[in-house]
């Protein structure tokens, strides 16, 4: 299948969040996934060995247990105060634009056990204690795989999102697909499907002025 026509540059700021435009009916070749994995496996890691691993998800029985875990933990977060939607109230076009981001993350919720393909990135590893060392080793390994992945998606004209919500039932969800717990940590789940067109453009974000920290905090 031919790639989207797509400058690096475009590929890195147009690979977006794509939650409403999954096509939840059309069913997504393994061949496929697996290329998208092939890319994946040459992301930068953390340390001298991956430890690596990618769960693939498509039978209808698994995706709707992981769904049912997702939107329990949704309905948990809509509440906080971290919450997209929840946050930037006293700004009009900041809190317009975190509201509808809690739309389409509603939207997602509630239709997250019909896409197609859920991906778990996984690492070997367990994070047993407040230690921010051992955890930044862990995700900064697995993570740079993870953005290969959805970046080799979007190029094969596949939407996909980044989502951790599942994680608030990290052991029910690991119970589901067999992952042994103790010594394997999820580190996301990637809803994956055909992308209801490919027209994305750059995200509306701070201006670099606002976050850039010269020499210093």
């Amino acid at each position: 299948m031919p790639m989207l026509d797509l400058t690096a540059h475009a590929l890195l700021t147009t690979t977006r969040a794509v939650r409403r435009r999954l096509d939840l009916t059309r069913p997504v070749e393994m061949a496929l996934i697996r290329e998208c994995l092939e890319v994946a496996l040459q992301g930068p890691s953390g340390g001298n060995t991956q430890g690596w691993h990618f769960v693939v998800v498509t039978e209808p029985g698994q995706r709707a247990a992981l769904g049912a875990l997702y939107r329990r933990a949704f309905e948990a977060y809509r509440t906080m105060p971290i919450a997209a939607g929840n946050i930037h109230q006293d700004d009009p076009v900041r809190g317009a634009q975190q509201r509808r981001v809690m739309d389409s993350s509603a939207y997602l919720a509630a239709h997250i056990h019909e896409v197609p393909v859920h991906v778990v990135p996984c690492i070997e590893g367990r994070i047993t204690a407040q230690n921010v060392a051992r955890a930044a080793s862990l995700f900064g390994s697995i993570h740079p795989a993870t953005w290969n992945y959805m970046l080799a998606a979007r190029l094969r004209g596949l939407g996909t999102v980044w989502t951790t919500l599942h994680l608030l039932h990290e052991r029910e969800a690991a119970a589901v697909l067999g992952i042994p717990y103790d010594q394997v940590t999820q580190a996301s789940l990637i809803p994956t499907a055909w992308c209801k067109g490919t027209d994305f453009k750059p995200a509306r974000r701070e201006p670099l002025e606002q976050v850039l920290h010269l020499e210093g905090w």
